[in-house]
């Protein structure tokens, strides 16, 4: 059995599997099709050993350097 996992953009609601914050980078591993989460800080503290065992790795940490628009 497989898991399809569409692919999105996280957002707000979406957060760290190992510390609750804003997650920005999500992986979904090649056996399993499972999903995991992280902020970005997370990310690249397991990615290392990760990223082999992944079929997707979204990063979406660029987002961290956008500025929101002033009114």
């Amino acid at each position: 059995m497989s898991t399809a996992v569409a692919e999105r953009t996280l957002n707000a609601a979406d957060r760290c599997d190992r510390c609750g914050a804003q997650a920005f980078v999500r992986v979904v591993l090649e056996a399993s099709g499972g999903e995991l989460l992280f902020c970005g800080h997370h990310a690249r503290a397991v990615e290392a050993n990760l990223r082999p065992l992944s079929r997707e790795w979204h990063d979406e940490t660029s987002r961290l350097l956008e500025k929101e628009p002033v009114d």
